[in-house]
């Protein structure tokens, strides 16, 4: 499996569907850390956005699981971007 990074652009005009549906997100995400599949996740101290680290077959499959985040399904997200990521060295790294 790859790790993948999915980047996160908020903007302040979704941040009360935001926060209306931030348990919904972080409740996704929790079950997705509890089978392995998320690494690690967090907002930027600015607010702006967020980084998600996860483990997906491929892009494609990387792209579909994301889909399903309720952020995304509620349109709540400025832009989102899912990259492949290589860590060759820490905690990441195989």
């Amino acid at each position: 499996m790859a790790v993948f990074a999915a980047l996160y652009t908020y903007a302040e005009a979704q941040a009360a569907g935001r926060d209306e549906h931030r348990p919904a997100h972080r409740a996704w995400l929790n079950g997705l850390v509890e089978q392995g599949v998320v690494l690690t996740s967090g907002p930027y101290p600015d607010g702006s956005g967020a980084l998600i680290l996860f483990k997906a077959d491929d892009q494609a499959a990387a792209e579909s699981l994301f889909a399903n985040d309720p952020f995304a399904q509620h349109k709540l997200l400025h832009e989102a971007r899912i990259v492949e990521w290589k860590p060759t060295m820490g905690a990441f790294a195989e």
